[in-house]
């Protein structure tokens, strides 16, 4: 059974190692993760989020349902034009349990490429909320979370609440 880690767990700061064997314990992971963001109300969820320092996530399409399970995603090139969104995550919660949310600045759409569940080579262009969701469960995969790319002032905003929920 996984078990979501919190903002201040080192895992989530970690950077993760790629995926070389799409293994039974891989796509149990990802099945769960997938379950896990469904029953969460969330839209992505990576796999060091679970503890797990590989190069996996899986995340949904809002807008049509498609859930796709990525392993060792690469995005190859991100849009000039950016837009202001506002992000959460699961590993980010407030004082009443639920994500805390703040605007971010991200490329408005990115090319990724990825390997799907049965090995396949997969590629895709996706703008909008699935490209900020991808963007977002990428930069898990580096140690890197959304409150990052906050001002400092921001940021202490966001871990007040944070330090609410501990």
């Amino acid at each position: 059974m996984l078990q979501m880690k919190l903002c201040g767990d080192l895992v989530l700061r970690e950077k993760c190692v790629p995926v070389d064997d799409i293994s039974a314990d891989i796509l149990s992971a990802m099945d769960e993760m997938v379950r896990m963001m469904t029953e969460q109300n969330g839209v992505g969820l990576a796999a060091p989020q679970v503890g797990i320092t590989k190069r996996f996530l899986v995340m949904m399409n809002p807008d049509t349902g498609e859930v796709f399970k990525m392993i060792n995603p690469k995005i190859i090139s991100r849009s000039d034009e950016t837009v202001v969104m506002e992000e959460g995550c699961l590993s980010v919660l407030g004082g009443d349990n639920l994500p805390v949310f703040a605007n971010v600045s991200r490329p408005e759409s990115v090319v990724v490429e990825w390997t799907n569940e049965r090995g396949e080579r997969m590629g895709a262009e996706m703008s909008g909320l699935p490209a900020r969701i991808v963007q977002h469960e990428t930069d898990h995969l580096d140690g890197i979370l959304f409150i990052d790319y906050l001002s400092s002032v921001k940021r202490e905003m966001v871990m007040r609440k944070v330090r609410r929920h501990k």
